[in-house]
């Protein structure tokens, strides 16, 4: 079973380096004649950079990451974390909560070298980032309660269901991750990014009263339009929509109210409220919900093996090992799923174009769409196996074919 994880672990690696390099060497192609004149040569050169540099950046980050699981897994570290913990404490519940606090808090300052080079030399070097270290530093402390409460309640609930229901675990945990994810799915956007993030609502204008206007004319109840300080973080725009019925939200960062025309702004919150409209928000959450179903039920099955906690060093089964085994193996399941959901991601972003297109007016959205990704120095042509595996948007070429 060890061997097996330690394949797995090192097959996943090279399958994600391999897709990085074509999805790197593709990106410095000519670009594609509709795409040729968005950028000037020297903005072109910028990209090709920036490409360079993030790709640099998760190739050492992958391989460092390889490393330390594969010694982890060989040298049995899971296992002695484990042991470790049953000497302090008696509970599986504390148990199980203090070895992930354990991995999840190691992980984080492992990978937190390339978090802060990331942020602070590569997003930097191009103009892109705008946290302050004070900021980087509450993000992170922030993010550390939210997962000890939220996270760890979660993982005392379904411990507990575990050891009360056995065979039965599977079904009641999968409803309980469903219950929360309704809450997050409806509320999530006004309870926890206002954590990180301020949220106002749009202020009377001209703006305002287009979308009013527009929203009347589709019969779209307005729900609650926010502007988001995204340029705290990042000088890169976007939007997005959550929630449904009375809790449905539209949140513009306030870069794109910067750096788009008041059509182009409108073109973008058609196609926001297209995904609305076309139910592929309630679609994608009901997908998510299925995806959890059959990983909860996967699981369920894979817990019966005390394997899988030996495979990473204990002498004992335990509900934490095995999932942590677990999940590496049921990885290129995992895999398979993303692919079917992305590929839905893609459709859904055509379609909402297209909604935009029939309902407003699609010239506003192509220029929208042109000035989003070249501020952010987007890859205009990445890998058609990129695309496929890791995008939930499509390529910017394929958007403006669409919109033609």
């Amino acid at each position: 079973m060890l061997t097996l994880l330690v394949t797995l672990v090192i097959l996943n690696y090279l399958v994600e380096s391999l897709i990085k390099i074509l999805n790197y060497r593709e990106s410095k192609k000519p670009l594609h004649p509709t795409l040729a004149n968005l950028y000037s040569e020297s903005e072109y050169r910028r990209s090709l950079e920036y490409s360079q540099a993030n790709f640099s950046l998760a190739i050492i980050s992958s391989t460092y990451s390889l490393v330390i699981m594969v010694v982890a897994l060989v040298s049995g570290v899971f296992g002695s974390i484990d042991r470790y913990v049953r000497d302090q404490v008696q509970s599986e519940i504390l148990v199980a909560l203090a070895f992930f606090a354990i991995i999840g808090l190691a992980s984080d300052l492992l990978d937190l070298p390339f978090d802060i080079y990331g942020t602070f030399v590569v997003e930097a070097k191009f103009g892109f980032n705008k946290t302050t270290p004070m900021t980087f530093l509450l993000d992170k402390i922030k993010g550390y309660l939210l997962a000890g409460l939220i996270g760890g309640g979660l993982l005392a609930l379904i411990v507990f269901i575990y050891q009360e229901t056995g065979s039965a675990f599977w079904v009641l945990g999968w409803l309980l991750l469903a219950a929360f994810s309704l809450v997050m799915f409806m509320f999530g956007t006004t309870l926890i990014l206002p954590l990180f993030n301020k949220l106002k609502p749009l202020e009377e204008g001209e703006l305002k009263e287009e979308i009013l206007k527009y929203c009347a004319q589709e019969g779209y109840s307005i729900g609650r339009l926010f502007v988001m300080d995204a340029s705290k973080r990042s000088s890169k725009a976007n939007a997005f929509f959550a929630g449904l019925g009375k809790s449905k939200t539209i949140v513009l960062f306030d870069t794109l109210i910067e750096k788009l025309s008041a059509r182009e702004i409108m073109a973008v919150l058609a196609h926001e409220i297209g995904h609305y409209k076309r139910k592929h928000t309630l679609f994608g959450f009901a997908l998510s919900l299925g995806q959890s179903f059959v990983i909860f039920a996967v699981l369920g099955w894979a817990l019966r093996f005390p394997e899988l906690s030996t495979a990473l060093g204990s002498e004992i089964q335990s509900f934490h090992l095995s999932i942590l085994a677990f999940f590496i193996i049921f990885s290129p399941l995992s895999f398979a799923l993303d692919l079917i959901t992305n590929s839905i991601s893609r459709r859904n972003e055509y379609d909402a174009d297209q909604f935009a297109k029939r309902t407003y007016d699609g010239e506003p959205l192509k220029s929208g769409l042109i000035k989003i990704a070249t501020d952010s120095l987007a890859n205009l042509s990445p890998h058609p196996l990129a695309v496929k595996i890791y995008a939930t948007h499509p390529p910017l070429l394929q958007r403006l074919t669409a919109l033609n």
